[in-house]
């Protein structure tokens, strides 16, 4: 069943009527949508995703907005376009069926783009019938260089690109027009660009072994737009994606729910019965001292609430994850089974931070989670500069705050650290809770044992002593240094209340 349209917004705050083109996150950075009835002039070099992008316009148009579309295309053909977009889940061929969109491949023989004879009234007359045909609001030409490759005269090039321009605006057609870039200009005869209403250009570019596709609008006349690179995406079960990463901003509403730390005698530590719902938990700490462990106690938590809860694995597989935590009585197989538990292992390597980050936006869209846990966070750290990993880790959590997902972060220190109070990523001043785990010695046995604190919990009251960490086949506990069980939250503040008194007493008597 076809989904029922959406409503069109008719213009952005300035009163510019623009045209939405349905593209997930282009509409954000655009505000709004292209210039509607205006030319938008799509640049780039080969491989950018010239023609995906122009084909997913049309796509959105017919399918959220009821606009048909047509798209001229002077190098491929009808069944080359079916290939371009059959691995993205575009059912174009059934909206061509349908009448929705038209696609007319013009063949261009050499005498009609030869400068003596050129007209292109030819070109015109076949726009004008397929527009007629079918309604069209929505036109993509593909691509310029090709229609006019036989013009060297720069006088009668701007004339009939003016012309053809023209034209399409008084149709009140909402065109794209595709460019390839030139010597020092966004297309190659560097007079489209003059002329457009906007112009977005793409690129394909390779960083570190890692291809990344970004996006940026060099000019949009009449409104506002970002200004930043962004990057994006093309896969199969989203089509084209571009996400303003960048426009994340310090807005979130505070809230005062807690959640459970999935481990009782934890809770006893924070004044309150556990983390904040909807802030940011970073547990640091040296190899092997419980961090997977106590994340893996907070997701299966959540599940049994029946929240749901995303596990980003950087380092394990989900059948590794699965089995060590089985052995501490954590039993996270359940939670798969029923949907609550998702868990997504990922190399780093695999691709660049940016588009860890996508994949994020992507998976939290689709699985809807209450909940995000990512281990570990220092598996970023060779993957772009400290300033890349500080940014892509901010609007991480820039994402997660503005949605109202806890999210939980575990972070490596190296064990020749001097102060285990650290993040080796440098993002601990934006974490709400901070809890270190490291190895201590018993100095009776000189047995290595787990400690744990908390190093900050903000609005929350909280424990700051050492307690002992103990993982057994019974699951994880908490007891304090002497042996004695974990003090209860009213025990807490009382012992905290006396404290102080005490201190207060000594600084009048001295």
């Amino acid at each position: 069943m076809a989904k029922a349209p959406k409503k069109v917004q008719a213009s952005d705050k300035a009163g510019l009527q623009k045209c939405p083109t349905g593209i997930k996150g282009f509409d954000q950075v655009t505000e709004g949508g292209l210039p509607k009835n205006g030319a938008t002039l799509i640049c780039g070099g080969a491989g950018a995703g010239k023609t995906i992008l122009g084909l997913d316009f049309l796509i959105r148009g017919a399918i959220d907005f009821d606009e048909p579309g047509m798209f001229m295309s002077f190098e491929e053909t009808e069944d080359e376009l079916y290939r371009d977009v059959a691995s993205i889940n575009l059912d174009l061929k059934w909206l061509v069926s349908q009448k929705k969109i038209l696609l007319d491949h013009v063949v261009l023989e050499r005498k009609d783009i030869q400068e003596r004879n050129f007209n292109l009234e030819g070109v015109l007359i076949r726009l004008e019938h397929g527009i007629d045909a079918i309604g069209a609001k929505r036109v993509v030409i593909d691509s310029i260089e090709s229609l006019f490759a036989g013009l060297t005269d720069p006088g009668i090039l701007r004339v009939e690109i003016k012309r053809l321009f023209r034209w399409l605006k008084e149709k009140h057609v909402t065109t794209i027009i595709t460019g390839e870039p030139g010597q020092g200009s966004y297309t190659r005869h560097g007079l489209e660009e003059f002329i457009s209403d906007c112009i977005i250009f793409l690129d394909n570019r390779v960083s570190e072994q890692v291809s990344i596709r970004r996006i940026r609008v060099i000019k949009y006349r009449g409104s506002n737009h970002g200004t930043n690179e962004y990057p994006f995406v093309i896969d199969a079960e989203t089509g084209l994606s571009v996400i303003p990463i960048t426009s994340a901003g310090l807005d979130q509403p505070g809230v005062g729910k807690r959640v459970s730390t999935g481990i009782p005698s934890l809770n006893k530590l924070f004044y309150g019965g556990g983390y904040t719902s909807g802030s940011t938990v970073l547990v640091s700490g040296t190899a092997g001292t419980g961090k997977t462990s106590i994340a893996a106690a907070f997701a299966i938590e959540r599940c049994k609430l029946k929240q749901r809860c995303l596990f980003l694995s950087y380092e394990e597989s989900s059948g590794q994850l699965i089995q060590n935590m089985s052995s501490i009585s954590l039993d996270m197989q359940t939670w798969i089974d029923k949907g609550l538990l998702k868990i997504v292992c990922t190399r780093p390597s695999l691709f660049g931070l940016e588009l860890h980050l996508l994949d994020l936006y992507k998976t939290i869209e689709i699985f809807k989670p209450s909940a995000v846990v990512l281990d570990p966070l220092t598996s970023l750290i060779g993957e772009g500069s400290e300033r890349e990993i500080q940014s892509m880790v901010t609007r991480m959590i820039d994402l997660l705050k503005s949605r109202g997902i806890t999210g939980f972060f575990t972070s490596l220190v190296s064990s020749s650290a001097q102060n285990q109070s650290r993040g080796e990523v440098g993002v601990s001043s934006l974490i709400d809770t901070w809890i270190v785990v490291r190895e201590l010695e018993e100095e009776d046995s000189k047995r290595r044992i787990r400690g744990l604190y908390i190093v900050k919990s903000r609005g929350t009251g909280h424990s700051s002593d050492v307690h002992k960490l103990i993982l057994s086949d019974d699951g994880i506990d908490l007891v304090s240094m002497d042996g004695a069980d974990v003090l209860t939250e009213d025990e807490g503040a009382r012992k905290t209340g006396f404290a102080r008194r005490k201190m207060s007493q000594k600084d009048s008597i001295g």
